[in-house]
């Protein structure tokens, strides 16, 4: 089905044909029409399907039909967990709807907040935000929820998983009750579950591939490795293998730091991507990996969601997550939109539980392939992983710079005040002719 046959205006094939599409994604063909019908969507997708996509046109159309000349209020809504994803979603946004008659706004932590207080001010229709960013603009009153049509919760598994729950709650407390609401989700958790039952109103269930698996044009293996050894081990595939691009995923961000310093000495280009970098770092970083003049990027994994990098062959872990999910997001960087990629895990004594919990999680053995030279010592005992399991690595990375410490802890202590724990329902009724339930 071409996408002409999706119910698009001709302004948004022209601007799809400009980008090199003809035919839509699965879940582009599924999704467009449902969201185009003004239907709430619980979406399930692996990242790199074209998910993006598939709420961004729909939304432009919805929007452009009744698109206005005066002073803009914001009427569709991004919320993203990451920088980088929310600058991903405004490239699109600005790409498909360049052909129409709207205006959009990006903003996130990490800079400074007038430039983007000035746009607000000038009136958008279309704003992606992280949370946290967003909240700050609410206690500013530099923007006005209140005339929302369409909101959209991009990655929110990974938002729960960072976080963001409770500023979540608050922002869809500023929301009016007719929105139509679009929650994406690469995993499915009680959390999300919980979220979707609160937020969405009889939705249509989009599941485009199993749940919490790799996608299959991603090549998987394991090379067992001593800790100590894994640095040269990573660079001897890098050079025996005469990559050009690989994405290494490290644990902590002192981890990223010190494993990109590495490779530096070994005359490998490297550069570290975390939270603890400033946003012009890591544009920077990311600009000089896509250009080829860094070789390799090291990231921790607020990098395992809302990088879009064209045709990336290698993605390796050069420590495995904490949390069994993050393994699918980080290899998902690969193997995009049909092309094959390879993704490789070091994995050492230490690690034998959390690779585990990782087959079990996409039901399936990872292939382990010794390399030459690099024969883990049996004598060597495991030792703990910093954190844990369930430790807080993934607290540690993924605050992103967006998030204020102190509201966070206020939100808490409301909560510990008597507040409840649970997403506020915002469906609860039967929408009435007014929109509200009733």
């Amino acid at each position: 089905m071409p996408f002409t046959q999706l119910g698009l205006s001709t302004e948004l094939v022209r601007a799809i044909a400009d980008q090199g599409y003809s035919q839509p994604t699965p879940v582009q063909t599924r999704a467009v029409p449902a969201i185009l019908d003004g239907r709430d969507i619980l979406a399930g997708a692996q990242t790199g399907t074209g998910k993006t996509a598939a709420f961004t046109l729909p939304m432009l159309q919805r929007l452009a039909i009744t698109a206005s000349s005066k002073r803009r209020a914001v009427r569709a809504l991004v919320l993203t967990p990451t920088r980088e994803l929310a600058a991903q979603v405004i490239d699109s946004v600005d790409n498909y709807g360049k052909y129409l008659p709207l205006k959009s706004a990006l903003v996130f932590g990490g800079v400074k907040i007038n430039p983007q207080i000035n746009k607000l001010r000038a009136g958008v229709d279309i704003l992606v935000a992280t949370p946290g960013r967003l909240l700050d603009h609410v206690t500013q009153k530099t923007v006005d929820l209140s005339q929302l049509e369409i909101l959209v919760l991009d990655e929110a598994d990974r938002m729960l998983d960072m976080g963001f729950i409770h500023d979540i709650k608050r922002i869809l407390a500023l929301l009016p009750h007719e929105c139509q609401n679009l929650l994406f989700s690469a995993t499915y958790s009680d959390d999300i579950k919980r979220l979707a039952h609160g937020l969405l109103d009889s939705p249509v269930e989009i599941e485009v591939a199993r749940r919490n698996t790799a996608a299959e044009t991603v090549t998987q293996v394991i090379h067992p490795v001593d800790r100590v050894r894994k640095p040269a081990l990573l660079a001897h595939l890098i050079r025996s293998g005469d990559w050009s691009q690989v994405l290494v995923f490290a644990r902590t961000k002192h981890g990223a730091n010190r494993l990109a310093q590495y490779l530096n000495r070994d005359a490998i280009t490297a550069a570290a991507i975390h939270g603890n970098k400033s946003q012009a770092q890591r544009t920077k970083a990311l600009a000089a990996f896509k250009l080829g003049s860094v070789r390799v990027l090291v990231a921790t994994d607020i990098a395992a969601r809302g990088l879009d990098i064209e045709q990336l062959p290698h993605v390796v872990n050069f420590e495995l997550p904490n949390v069994a999910e993050d393994y699918v997001h980080r290899i998902g960087r690969t193997g995009r939109a049909g092309c094959s990629g390879e993704a490789m895990s070091l994995v050492c004594i230490d690690e034998r539980k959390l690779l585990a919990g990782i087959e079990r999680l996409i039901k399936r053995e990872i292939p382990k392939v010794m390399v030459a030279g690099f024969k883990p010592d049996p004598s060597i005992k495991a030792e703990p992983i910093p954190n844990g399991r369930n430790g807080a690595a993934r607290s540690a990375n993924s605050r992103d710079g967006d998030e204020r410490k102190h509201r966070l802890g206020r939100t808490r202590r409301n909560n510990e005040n008597g507040r409840s724990h649970e997403p506020s329902s915002r469906k609860s009724g039967t929408r009435g002719s007014s929109g509200r339930a009733a």
